[in-house]
């Protein structure tokens, strides 16, 4: 158990270790297991939510103390088997980096023989979760992978919590424009962010940036084949809401079916509480309750899921409690 120690006699105790993903590049993953699994089982396998973390592509990572305590809550209270993916940084690694760690963390997760993994985790029913930076990387890891998912077997995933996921693009919008000088997270952080995560000489209007370029991913149909639920979720007075309900748009409208849905429709907690809150409050909204639940494979109405976190500097310091990059 790292950062505090289990006690034995709660039955929502979490356990947790790292493993390594590729030694060479320095990459890991921290794995969360509720007791509960050890307690019972031959009790049914729980569900496999792979995360990835948020901090512009420059900060954080899994052994980060506010993203342990997050993934704890996750494992617990979902519950589920929580693999937590480290990927390399920028500067020093710029984009598509990121994207290529978290492909082959779940390749490694699909084909390995962690005791936790094989024994506890249903790896049929994946779903990939990103909060900011960490939903920009699920999103293009999920356009990646719909196209070569039998390759993933037996993981199989079936689906996609982008949460205030990172994007930009050159044009302002209008919430950037009225937000430009937010305390938390002022435009011109994330324009430094973004040159420091796409490589030299590229703009924000590139791909990996802005989701909406060319009329956005055809892939998104793919997604939409393949089954799999796709869930953004968003914050009133965050610079970044317009780009994120440009992330749905993206898909060119497809979300009429139901399988995508607006950002629009999951706004709630207007400037205030931590992004765990938002979260609650979505789940308990009409809609938003039911996708959540939905979409982590829970049943029942009104379940509470948290998928958020709060904004922590490179040492874990919490820096504010509305919005990621």
């Amino acid at each position: 158990m790292h950062q505090r120690a289990p006690d034995p006699s709660l039955p929502n105790t979490v356990l947790s270790k790292d493993i390594p993903i590729n030694p060479s590049k320095g990459t890991g993953m921290r794995l969360f297991l509720p007791r509960c699994a050890l307690d019972s089982p031959s009790s049914k396998k729980l569900p496999l939510v792979v995360y990835f973390h948020g901090g512009g592509f420059i900060l954080c990572g899994p052994r980060n103390n506010l993203l342990h305590e997050f993934c704890l809550d996750i494992a617990g209270e979902l519950p589920a088997v929580v693999a937590s993916v480290g990927y390399r940084l920028a500067p020093e690694h710029r984009l598509p980096a990121a994207y290529d760690d978290a492909v082959e963390a779940l390749h490694i997760i699909a084909a390995s023989s962690e005791e936790w993994l094989v024994q506890y985790a249903d790896l049929n029913t994946c779903y990939l979760i990103g909060s900011s930076a960490g939903a920009n990387v699920a999103y293009h890891v999920g356009l990646r992978l719909a196209e070569s998912h039998d390759s993933l077997a037996p993981l199989s995933i079936r689906g996609l919590i982008l949460h205030q996921p990172f994007f930009g693009g050159t044009k302002r919008t209008e919430s950037e424009l009225r937000e430009v000088n937010d305390p938390m997270l002022p435009v011109g952080v994330t324009d430094l962010m973004w040159e420091l995560a796409l490589s030299a000489g590229a703009n924000q209007d590139h791909e990996y940036c802005n989701p909406t370029v060319n009329g956005g991913s055809k892939v998104l149909d793919k997604i939409r084949a393949l089954g799999w639920r796709y869930l953004v979720t968003g914050c009133r007075g965050d610079p970044l809401v317009d780009r994120q309900k440009g992330g749905r748009e993206g898909d060119g409208g497809g979300g009429k079916d139901g399988d995508i849905n607006s950002v629009e429709d999951l706004l709630v907690g207007a400037n205030g509480g931590g992004d765990t809150d938002l979260v609650k409050e979505t789940a308990t909204t009409e809609g938003g309750k039911e996708e959540m639940s939905e979409v982590v494979g829970k049943e029942g109405k009104g379940q509470k899921v948290q998928v958020g976190q709060h904004w922590a500097d490179k040492e874990g310091n919490l820096a504010g409690e509305k919005k990621t990059a």
